[in-house]
């Protein structure tokens, strides 16, 4: 059982004292000995590359398949083309299939088929079966450790049946019910089969309206399949309804951290970093093209000012100000895009309501540019004694936020159909567009007034 982080870190701290003095026996015996896999993946994470490398030569080989299953990409690929193909297949022995095909997809082909070379035909026949779909749907999500019946046989052959399991497999909240042909026609729960009088047939209690999930949906549609339904597994099914494998929750958990990850690096521009304690080199070479693409963003809203030099170089009272109006747009805009990105998440947001989100976000946009055109014309006329730049910089705040509402609506909308990403690109966009609406607006309007 994994244990809590903030007991971890005092582990962590022993760990790298170890490390440094030299004393590799004792701490290959505490990664070894009370530590869970998955702590001691999140110790391999929060240790820099050097140690690092160290740690990962003290776990032992049997234990190095589980520990590698809970790492981040960017770890599992470092170790894993370390290993040959022999170390893979004696490292991995054991994991479930869904995981160990996972580790798998990260593996050169030739690597791959040396793996599955090396297994006995019934594995390696399921783990094709998985591998035979992208890790980002169900198919790749699944496992194939069901438990079937069939539904012309009793309640007692089912739990004689079951008896001859030396367990079962994790997560069994339902055994699933398939013709002989493997064709799924529904599902009993165990808690109905433990409950219920034991000489009924497997027909008479099975629920036939369950959820299936087909083998190509995609990974988040199947986390939105588990929220709505409460559910703790699901069968996975092909095309022709024929039962492939099931989902477990503990998989959905795993996509549903995933795609939190992803949404928060993306606002940044860090869809790619997974590493914590990347090397300098390759965390420079993801960052430096997002910031190449806001360099030539800041160069455009550049362009925009250099339109009014002369304007700003009579009344420098402009300079001062106007960052005010494109922060604002930017603030505003990012509320309204963050708003509509997790509406499109969820699945709320679609052609039939985008027309009622945009008329609302105009209102709130014009409702919040009124209130603080007032406070900050107010400020500017305290501040400079010119009324006529309270005004100019008031309706410069109104159209910058009914702008920033307009595009923060429409934007993620838009690069969906466009399958586009709008977490990854839709910040940068918007806060080109509200950058240049504000200046445009500020100066521009001073310019018409002042000159």
């Amino acid at each position: 059982m994994s244990q809590n982080p903030e007991r971890l870190q005092p582990r962590l701290e022993r760990l790298n004292e170890a490390l440094e003095s030299g004393a590799l026996d004792q701490a290959r015996r505490m990664l070894n000995r009370g530590l869970a896999p998955v702590d001691v993946a999140h110790l391999l994470e929060s240790t820099p590359p050097r140690e690092r490398e160290v740690l990962w030569e003290l776990v032992d080989p049997e234990l190095q398949g589980e520990v590698l299953q809970y790492l981040n990409d960017d770890l599992q690929t470092l170790f894993l083309n370390r290993m040959n193909a022999q170390q893979l297949v004696s490292a991995t022995e054991g994991l479930d299939v869904d995981d160990l095909a996972d580790l798998l997809q990260r593996l050169p082909n030739t690597v791959t088929l040396e793996v599955l070379a090396s297994m006995e035909a019934q594995e390696r026949q399921r783990l094709e079966t998985v591998l035979a779909y992208p890790e980002d749907t169900a198919g790749g999500l699944m496992n194939t450790d069901a438990v079937t019946i069939r539904p012309d046989i009793t309640l007692d052959v089912v739990l004689r049946y079951l008896r001859r399991h030396e367990r079962l497999p994790d997560t069994t909240d339902s055994l699933l019910v398939v013709t002989r042909g493997d064709k799924l026609i529904g599902s009993l729960p165990i808690e109905r089969l433990l409950v219920s009088d034991t000489t009924m047939l497997v027909r008479e209690l099975m629920d036939t309206e369950g959820v299936s999930i087909p083998a190509m949906t995609p990974d988040a549609e199947v986390a939105k399949l588990f929220e709505k339904f409460d559910l703790v597994s699901a069968p996975v099914v092909g095309t022709d309804g024929h039962l492939l494998g099931r989902i477990t929750i503990d998989d959905v958990v795993d996509v549903i951290r995933e795609n939190a990850e992803h949404q928060v690096m993306s606002m940044a521009g860090l869809d790619e970093e997974e590493d914590t304690f990347a090397p300098a080199w390759r965390t420079s070479r993801r960052r430096a093209v997002w910031l190449g693409i806001n360099l030539l963003t800041a160069f455009l809203a550049a362009a925009v000012i250099g339109l009014f030099e002369g304007t700003i170089q009579r009344i420098t009272a402009l300079a001062v100000l106007m960052p005010i109006v494109a922060s604002m747009g930017g603030i505003a805009g990012s509320q309204t895009l963050t708003v509509l990105i997790r509406g499109i998440a969820l699945g709320h947001v679609g052609g039939g309501n985008v027309k009622w989100l945009l008329n609302r976000e105009l209102v709130v946009g014009l409702l919040n540019g009124l209130l603080w055109a007032l406070v900050i014309a107010a400020i500017a006329v305290l501040w400079f004694g010119d009324p006529a730049l309270g005004v100019i910089i008031a309706a410069a705040i109104v159209i910058n936020l009914l702008i920033a509402a307009l595009v923060g609506t429409l934007l993620p909308v838009v690069l969906k159909k466009l399958n586009i990403d709008p977490a990854l690109s839709g910040s940068v966009i918007l806060t080109t567009v509200t950058d240049v609406v504000g200046f445009m607006a500020f100066l521009g309007l001073a310019t018409l007034f002042y000159l």
